[in-house]
């Protein structure tokens, strides 16, 4: 069984340099240990993932032109996350308003490389199967 997510969530992407919260609307009404639960359809840039401080992907265009100014040294740029897919795979069995719920082994692509994983779910409380 896996964890639930709640909002407050701390995610990480191996292209980041700091963590970020995953922010969860309360609009399902649905929460785990009094804070509002995701869903893998919580996924949205700068509303639900936040920036990751500065982002080091060599795929990401603002990445590849300031490398590109600086000569070639590597040169990392504020991330500005690009999620396009849900998160996966979430809890196959419960769901809320119809969506697979988020449990803390789900991962999530950015656009740029990126993967985005949750290194503490934000409750320790309520699992999901």
């Amino acid at each position: 069984m896996g964890v639930q997510v709640v909002m407050g969530a701390l995610l990480k992407c191996n292209y980041g340099a700091a963590p970020s919260a995953l922010m969860v609307l309360p609009s399902a009404c649905v929460n785990a240990c009094s804070m509002p639960a995701a869903t893998v359809m919580d996924n949205i840039p700068m509303l639900n993932i936040l920036p990751f401080g500065m982002c080091q992907s060599m795929a990401n265009p603002m990445v590849i032109a300031a490398t590109a100014a600086a000569m070639g040294v590597m040169t990392p740029m504020p991330c500005i996350p690009a999620t396009a897919a849900p998160w996966s795979p979430g809890s196959p069995t419960v769901k809320i308003g119809g969506m697979k719920t988020l449990d803390a082994s789900s991962k999530c692509q950015c656009m740029w490389g990126g993967e985005i994983q949750i290194s503490f779910a934000g409750q320790v409380t309520v699992q999901v199967p």
